[in-house]
C-alpha cells in the first residue's frame, strides 16, 4: 500500500466555515439568531455572512489581512465569526473591556486593516486610534448599530478614518459570493489575544485545522444536540466563544444573543426562549446563584463552565437550582476546552459535597484531543498520579495554536519537548483525572512551601458572607511571601465580617501556614471580560499595601509555651533547623532539642517545631528573651 498517497479529493483543508452552508440547506427555515425583536433563520444568516464577506473583498481586504471586531454578543458579532474568515481575512476579536491604550497596542501589533466596532465602544476606539503614531495608517471603521442607535456620531477631528455601517455592508454585498476557502488547513484563521490575567496579552494564531478540530471535539464531548437553544452568556470574543459559533451551525442550534450578562436578563431569557444550553465562567455561576431572582428552573439547563477552577460550593448551589454543570479546561492557545470532567454514573450516588468536589476537577482530554500530562518542570518527567504531587500541565493535540504572533521567543518557551507548556500547576489523581491547582505565577511560595491560592479561595467561598474571593502573594520580609486575600461581600448583609473574622474562619478549615495574613475588602474584584479575576492587578495592589498590615510582634520566651496541640497559632518558616541553645532552653519545661529549634536575629529569637516547620506563637511573658511571631 506504499504507493497510496494523499490525493486532492481526500485532502481538502479542514475548516469549520463549511458548517454554515450545510446549516442553510438542512435548517434553512429554522431560527439561527434571536436578539430583542430580531430573529434570523439559517438561510438568512448564511446569506448575510456571504454579503459581508463580499463587501470586505470589494473594499480591498485580502487573504492574510487582519480584521478586528470590538463588540458584545449581538447578531453581527456572531455573523462575523464566519464572514471575516470567509473573505480570506484573519479574524481578530478584541475584548470590549480593554482600555484605549491596550486596544491601540493590539490594533498596531496585529496590523489590523479594518475594525468592526459596536456603537457603545466607539469612543474608546476613537481614543485608541488617536494614540497611533502619525505615520501609522488607521484602519477603516465599520459601525455596528443597534435597534435604538442608527446613525454614527461624527468622529473626533483628531482622528482621520474611513467610516461606514455594518448593515450597509450587508446591503451592498453579493449573496452569490464564492467564499475564500483556505489553500491549506494550516492557514491562519484567527488571531486572539490572551486575556492578560498574569501578564501582557499575547497574540495567539489559530489555524483552520485547529478551529475545526476543536469544534468537532466540543460538540461530541458536551453532546450538544441538534437544534439546541443556546444562550450567549460567554463572550464570543473570548476564544471565539469556545468554538460554539461554528458548532451551533453544525447542529442547527439557535443563538440567543444578549448585550449584557446580568442575572435578571439571563433568567428572563431562559424562561422566554426555553434555553437548553449556555456557557460561562465560574463568576457567572456565582452571579446566578446569588441573584435575588434565583429559583429552581422549570427545566434543566446545561451549563459548561471553565476559565478558572470553580469552587465546589458554587457548583453545589448551581445544581440545586437545576443547572446541570459540566466543567472543562482550556486556554486561548488551545482554541477552546481540551479537557472535561467526564462524569461517571456511580458518582451520582455520592453525597452532594463529594459530587461537587469531583466535578470541580478539570478531568480528562476530550474526544479528538491527543494527550495531556502533568510533568516536573525541571526534569520533564510525569509526576506521580497521587493527587498531591504538583507539576506543570502540558498538552498536545490538533487544536493547539500555530504560535504567538511576532513572538518566536515566547513560542519556543512554551512549545518544547513535543509539548505545549501551559504555565498551569496541577495534579493527576489516581483515577487519571486532572485537577488544576493554580497558575504557576499565582502559586504563593511562603517559607519554602508552595501554597495554592485556589485551595484558599475554595475555603473562602464557603463563608456565607463571601461573594467573590481571590488570593495572591504579598511580599513578606519574614516569610518571603504570604497569602493576601481580596474579598467582596454579598449585598444586603446586616452583620458584615471583618478581617479577623475571615482569618479565624480560614484557620478553622485549613493548615495554619495557608491562612491569609491579610484580608482586603473590595466592592468588586477586577476581572477580564470572561469573568476571570485579574490577579496581576491584585498582586500590584498587595505590594502597595501599608506594611503595617502585617503585624510583627515581640513576646518573651519562657517555660509556658503551649504544647503543640494547643498552640494558638502555627506558621511556616524559611529557616534551616538550628538546635536550641542551652541558655535559651532554660525554664522551657515542655521542650526538647530533638523536636524544636531556634533562630536568632539580633535580640529577636523565633522558636520552631522541626517536624512541622512551624513557628510557635508565644502566649506568655516569663523571661527577658524576645521572640518574634506573627
Amino acid at each position: 500500500m506504499e504507493e497510496l498517497k494523499p490525493m486532492p479529493p481526500s485532502s481538502c483543508p479542514l475548516t469549520p466555515l463549511g458548517f454554515l452552508e450545510r446549516a442553510a440547506t438542512v435548517y434553512g427555515d429554522c431560527p439561527s439568531i434571536v436578539y430583542n425583536n430580531t430573529t434570523y433563520t439559517w438561510s438568512e444568516t448564511h446569506r448575510r455572512c456571504l454579503k459581508v464577506a463580499s463587501s470586505l473583498s470589494s473594499i480591498g481586504i485580502k487573504p492574510g489581512h487582519v480584521v478586528s471586531v470590538v463588540a458584545p454578543n449581538v447578531p453581527a458579532m456572531y455573523e462575523l465569526q464566519f464572514a471575516v474568515p470567509m473573505s480570506g481575512a484573519i479574524l481578530n476579536n478584541i475584548n470590549t473591556r480593554l482600555d484605549a491604550r491596550t486596544i491601540s497596542t493590539l490594533l498596531r501589533h496585529g496590523e489590523s486593516k479594518l475594525v468592526f466596532v459596536d456603537y457603545l465602544s466607539l469612543d474608546v476606539i476613537f481614543e485608541a486610534l488617536s494614540l497611533f503614531p502619525p505615520e501609522a495608517p488607521c484602519p477603516t471603521l465599520v459601525l455596528i448599530t443597534d435597534d435604538e442607535k442608527e446613525a454614527p456620531p461624527p468622529p473626533p477631528l483628531s482622528v482621520s478614518v474611513d467610516f461606514c455601517t455594518y448593515e450597509s455592508m450587508v446591503d451592498k454585498g453579493d449573496p452569490e459570493f464564492k467564499w475564500v476557502q483556505p489553500q491549506s488547513e494550516w492557514d491562519p484563521m484567527v488571531l486572539n489575544y490572551t486575556s492578560g490575567t498574569t501578564s501582557a496579552p499575547k497574540g495567539v494564531v489559530l489555524s483552520h485545522r485547529a478551529t475545526f478540530t476543536m469544534t468537532i471535539g466540543s460538540l461530541i464531548d458536551w453532546s450538544l444536540p441538534k437544534q439546541a437553544v443556546y444562550l450567549w452568556a460567554l463572550p464570543i470574543f473570548h476564544a471565539n466563544g469556545w468554538s460554539y459559533p461554528w458548532g451551533l451551525a453544525a447542529v442547527g442550534g439557535t443563538s440567543i444573543c444578549l448585550r449584557r450578562v446580568e442575572a435578571p436578563t439571563i433568567y428572563s431569557l431562559i424562561k422566554m426562549h426555553g434555553v437548553t444550553h449556555m456557557c460561562g465562567a465560574p463568576v457567572v455561576l456565582n452571579m446566578l446563584t446569588n441573584s435575588p431572582m434565583a429559583e429552581r428552573l422549570q427545566n434543566p439547563v446545561q451549563i459548561l463552565t471553565a476559565g478558572a477552577p470553580p469552587p465546589s460550593t458554587v457548583l453545589s448551589r448551581a445544581e440545586s437550582l437545576g443547572f446541570v454543570v459540566s466543567h472543562g479546561y482550556g486556554l486561548t492557545e488551545t482554541a477552546g476546552l481540551v479537557t472535561s470532567c467526564a462524569w461517571k454514573r456511580k458518582w451520582n450516588t455520592f453525597p452532594a459535597t463529594v459530587r461537587a468536589r469531583l466535578k470541580s476537577r478539570q478531568g480528562v482530554p476530550i474526544v479528538g484531543f491527543t494527550e495531556m500530562d502533568v510533568v516536573d518542570p525541571n526534569t520533564g518527567k510525569s509526576v506521580e498520579r497521587d493527587g498531591v504531587s504538583l507539576g506543570e500541565v502540558v498538552l498536545r493535540g490538533g487544536s493547539i495554536m500555530l504560535g504567538y504572533f511576532k513572538d518566536p521567543s515566547g513560542t519556543s518557551k512554551c512549545m518544547k519537548d513535543g509539548w505545549f507548556y501551559t504555565g498551569d500547576v496541577g495534579v493527576i489523581h489516581s483515577d487519571g483525572y486532572l485537577e488544576v491547582k493554580d497558575r504557576s505565577k499565582d502559586v504563593i511560595i511562603s517559607g519554602g512551601e508552595n501554597i495554592s491560592s485556589v485551595e484558599i479561595e475554595s475555603v473562602l467561598y464557603t463563608h456565607p458572607a463571601v461573594n467573590e474571593a481571590a488570593v495572591v502573594a504579598r511580599p513578606d520580609e519574614f516569610w518571603g511571601e504570604s497569602p493576601c486575600a481580596f474579598v467582596s461581600l454579598k449585598h444586603g448583609l446586616s452583620n458584615k465580617p471583618g478581617e479577623r473574622d475571615i482569618i479565624d474562619y480560614c484557620r478553622e478549615k485549613m493548615a495554619r501556614f495557608m491562612v491569609p495574613k491579610t484580608v482586603v475588602f473590595k466592592d468588586e474584584l477586577p476581572k477580564t471580560s470572561t469573568g476571570k479575576i485579574q490577579k496581576y492587578l491584585l498582586r500590584e495592589y498587595a505590594k502597595e499595601l501599608d506594611s503595617s498590615k502585617v503585624k510583627m510582634a515581640a513576646g518573651k520566651v519562657g517555660s509556658c509555651f503551649y504544647p503543640p496541640p494547643y498552640s494558638p497559632r502555627w506558621l511556616q518558616t524559611p529557616f534551616i533547623a538550628t538546635p536550641i541553645s542551652t541558655s535559651i532552653c532554660i525554664s522551657m519545661n515542655s521542650f526538647n532539642q530533638s523536636t524544636y529549634f531556634a533562630k536568632k536575629r539580633g535580640s529577636e529569637i523565633s522558636i520552631f517545631q522541626k517536624n512541622q516547620a512551624t513557628v510557635l506563637h508565644q502566649p506568655r511573658h516569663l523571661c527577658n528573651t524576645l521572640a518574634r511571631f506573627l
